[in-house]
């Protein structure tokens, strides 16, 4: 897995237009819809829904 996965499509309007925000890590902003998101990894589950 990478450490510096990138989003393909913004979660909001699905459009490809996206920048990396400001300086903080995972923080994207989409110029299509105008809207800031950040992505976080919260960690692994197993299957059957528990946490690894």
């Amino acid at each position: 897995m990478s450490e510096r996965a990138v989003p393909f499509h913004c979660p909001f309007c699905g459009e490809g237009d996206l920048y990396p925000h400001a300086e903080s890590h995972g923080s994207w902003e989409c110029r299509s819809c105008l809207r800031a998101f950040s992505l976080k990894l919260l960690g692994m589950v197993r299957p059957g829904g528990e946490r690894a």
